[in-house]
């Protein structure tokens, strides 16, 4: 057996093992020897790996059969920890946690409009000073950065962010050169579609994440594989024409769902809407001052049955599910997700899209498909970013393996 064949059949018999005590533990040596299919050695050897490096710890004794008592052992997500940085296109998001993808310390700061070369330097500065004010114990595995647009996380290249005007900016390059550490970047609905599988309610092989914020994206898993294309770029969902007479999108095209159903849109609606005198509680509850108006002010206004906010729902729910038939018929997915700000606490337009792929999508594709609202709350990114990491941490990878 060749030297690099013998190392990565070492490192398969590890990661096979730490899976198995991550998702089973406590648990025993010989039991992990059992249910891996392989040698009691081979399992001692790794073992004595992991406790080495304080992925796993001895925690005490189990029930016997006969004979001596088996030593149980448990995975240990405290011993080392990560860090987070979500980009969102308002919001940058930093945060330390563990290897079980729990916030041990999180801040969040406003883009401010930076764009281009600024942002990326603003990121940079929070980073470093980020870093430098944690104080947790313990060893730092890496770094992982979610962004939205087209990226290639094997580059860890930015290709193109239209918002945020980010094009082919080399991040994992320049923050490794930084900081010394590993550096994972993702697509931050990718990342979310991960975390939903691996963290959330949805243990899915086959699913679709959708997101509807600022902007408006989606994460695709098939066979618990993420679908990037060549570039990066799949699941532009926002990107999609729905309408060949409807405005300009940013990224050139028109009639992009982007501009119907994002929260740009719909706010754009709201002050269209008040500045021709059309009565809304959404005036009322901002005190005049429009740039209060948030989602969450708009969905205040959809639970007191406000007209406006409803027939606006209404008009996301129609363009919204005409996509989402799209992507059912074209992907027959187990699950579909439904997350982001205008998403959550919205169970009307979940409502109203879950009868709309029931009346247009192919009833053999959709039948038994699991439709609901994201289960991960408002630290999604943070999670989806600690997800790639981990991921790719506690998985195997044939590459690095082989070296």
């Amino acid at each position: 057996m060749k030297k690099g064949d013998h190392k990565l059949i070492q490192a398969l018999n590890r990661s096979k093992v730490l899976n198995k005590i991550r998702t089973e533990g406590p648990i025993s040596r010989i039991d992990l020897a059992k249910k891996n299919n392989i040698s009691p050695s081979t399992v001692a050897a790794a073992v004595q790996e992991l406790i080495k490096d304080g992925y796993v710890v001895e925690i005490g004794t189990g029930s016997s059969s006969g004979g001596r008592k088996p030593i149980l052992l448990q995975f240990n997500p405290n011993n080392h920890y990560l860090f987070a940085v979500a980009i969102t296109n308002s919001l940058i998001i930093l945060a330390a946690m563990n290897l079980e993808a729990s916030i041990l310390k999180k801040v969040t700061f406003p883009i401010d409009g930076l764009q281009g070369k600024e942002l990326v330097d603003r990121l940079l500065q929070l980073t470093d000073d980020f870093i430098r004010s944690y104080g947790g114990g313990g060893q730092c595995v890496g770094i992982s950065v979610t962004v939205p647009g087209i990226v290639a996380d094997t580059q860890g290249v930015v290709y193109y962010n239209t918002k945020l005007r980010m094009v082919n900016v080399p991040l994992k390059r320049i923050m490794e050169e930084r900081y010394g550490l590993r550096v994972w970047v993702e697509n931050d609905m990718n990342s979310v579609a991960l975390a939903e599988r691996r963290f959330g309610n949805y243990a899915y092989s086959n699913l679709i994440y959708i997101s509807i914020g600022d902007g408006l994206g989606s994460g695709i898993l098939i066979n618990d594989n993420l679908l990037r294309g060549k570039h990066g770029g799949a699941g532009e969902f926002g990107h999609t024409s729905v309408n060949w007479n409807g405005i300009r999108c940013e990224c050139g095209n028109i009639g992009c769902l982007d501009t119907s159903i994002s929260w740009v849109a719909i706010y754009s609606r709201i002050i269209t809407a008040i500045a021709t005198g059309r009565p809304t509680l959404i005036q009322e509850l901002s005190g005049g001052d429009y740039a209060k108006i948030d989602p969450s002010m708009y969905k205040e206004a959809l639970r007191r049955g406000d007209r406006l906010a409803l027939s606006i729902n209404e008009e996301v729910a129609e363009h919204l599910g005409a996509g989402i038939v799209n992507l059912v018929n074209m992907f027959n997915p187990e699950a579909l997700i439904l997350g982001g700000e205008m998403a959550l606490g919205n169970e009307e337009l979940l409502a109203m899209v879950r009868t709309y792929i029931e009346r247009h999508a192919m009833p053999i594709l959709a039948n038994d498909m699991v439709f609901g609202l994201a289960s991960l709350g408002a630290d999604d990114k943070l999670i989806g970013a600690a997800a790639v990491l981990l991921q790719d941490l506690f998985g195997f990878s044939l590459i690095e393996a082989s070296i």
